[in-house]
């Protein structure tokens, strides 16, 4: 489990702007490297580099480095307007956290500045022979990582932006997520029984903040409430729409405005839900992706078939949960209590918009519950209710937006081979 620190690192090593920093930063050094260690060379090196002739090749690096930074910007740009408008915009921000495209960009960065300061340093004369020759060198070398990295990009932009790409990339972080919550069904903590909350509900605390709960430090609260003797109940979860008149935690001890402030600060609360503790929002995600391409202004069926192909990819992991009790052997942090995921909130959030948005269509309608039933054969004891519940449920809708006679008949087919499944 993350901390609270650990997470915003994480998320700062996702941004552009450190990547380009460090790589800025790195060429800077390299191209000013020579400089000092051509004090410790006593004996010249039998090769001698002009002044002239590396200049050239700098200026040449620095325009075209500027030019290729400035395109490659562009094109980035167009990727998140295309994730935005093809899949859906909570997608976009998993297009801006690609790590080939930042470090694409950086290099770019990077390597500008290292002929724009090595082009400096050469008319300033501090580079003696044995220094020209290194930056020669380093110079020869830097062409040859662009020339890798322009490679790697232009394999790259067949891809950037693509309606394909940007799910696969949703289904992933989902898939990390839902598998977290199988890991550790309460991140960690114990079980909080909804049926049998604590006595201590009315000592509660409330947020500072209005917004989306995007991390909960866990590890945080259970030393509070270690140090102060006592449990800490969270009853806010991740992905949650928070507010100051509605409590996000209660505990069971004394509370100092000091325990207060250090308890708020464990959770990061944001304007936008983030897809790290919430695996809810993958999947809300995904059915944002394929009520877009039912929507009569796209009229791509084929998308919203894939979805429902890759929501069962998602759950069928979630056949491993196991609900835990105070004893079991994964609680990290036994003073902390906090709610397990609940199997029928994913099954809403997924396919409750592709049933709605899909009744009028025959092939979604088949795709959703042939899925339904692949998922009840999977794991009849730990699926069926969830199953049997939207099986229903979209053939209701589905009945009453078919027109044909016969599609509603294929579709209770299945409905009725769903219903006569073993549980």
């Amino acid at each position: 489990m993350f901390s609270k620190w650990q997470w915003l690192l994480t998320q700062l090593t996702r941004t552009l702007w450190l990547r380009a920093s460090l790589f800025a930063l790195l060429a800077v050094t390299t191209a000013l490297i020579a400089i000092p260690v051509e004090r410790f060379i006593t004996e010249p090196f039998p090769y001698s580099i002009g002044a002239e002739s590396v200049g050239d090749i700098l200026n040449i690096l620095a325009s075209s480095m500027l030019a290729v930074t400035t395109f490659s910007l562009s094109v980035m740009v167009s990727a998140y307007t295309a994730a935005s408008s093809g899949a859906t915009p909570r997608a976009t921000q998993l297009v801006r956290q690609d790590s080939t495209t930042q470090n694409v960009l950086a290099t770019f960065i990077g390597s500008f500045l290292f002929s724009l300061v090595g082009i400096i340093a050469l008319s300033t004369g501090v580079y003696g022979d044995n220094g020209r020759l290194i930056l020669f060198v380093v110079t020869i070398g830097i062409i040859v990582l662009i020339v890798v990295t322009i490679l790697r990009w232009i394999e790259h932009l067949s891809r950037l932006g693509r309606l394909g790409e940007t799910t696969n990339r949703v289904e992933q972080v989902a898939s990390q997520a839902v598998q977290q919550r199988i890991d550790y069904p309460c991140l960690g903590a114990r079980r909080l029984d909804w049926d049998n909350m604590p006595a201590y509900l009315e000592n509660a605390i409330y947020p500072d903040n209005t917004g989306y709960i995007q991390h909960i430090d866990i590890g945080k609260l259970n030393r509070c409430a270690e140090q102060a003797e006592a449990e800490i109940t969270v009853l806010a979860e991740p992905g949650q729409f928070i507010h100051p008149a509605e409590a996000a935690v209660c505990f069971s001890g004394e509370l100092t405005d000091e325990l207060e402030n250090t308890i708020r600060s464990a959770f990061t609360v944001g304007n936008e839900r983030s897809f790290d503790q919430d695996p809810r929002f993958g999947l809300s995600v995904l059915a944002e992706i394929a009520s877009r391409a039912l929507s009569p202004a796209v009229n791509d069926p084929g998308t919203a078939i894939d979805i429902v192909s890759r929501a069962v990819r998602i759950l069928e992991p979630w056949r491993e949960h196991l609900s835990i009790d105070d004893s079991h052997e994964d609680i990290i942090y036994p003073h902390v209590r906090i709610a397990e995921i609940k199997l029928e909130d994913l099954f809403d959030d997924v396919f409750l918009p592709i049933a709605r948005d899909g009744a009028a269509l025959i092939e979604i309608q088949l795709r959703l519950q042939k899925s339904l039933l692949a998922l009840k054969q999977l794991c009849p004891q730990c699926f069926a209710e969830q199953v049997e519940r939207h099986s229903e449920m979209a053939f209701e809708r589905a009945r009453h937006a078919l027109t044909l006679e016969a599609d509603q008949q294929r579709l209770r087919r299945i409905v009725d081979q769903i219903q006569s499944c073993l549980n």
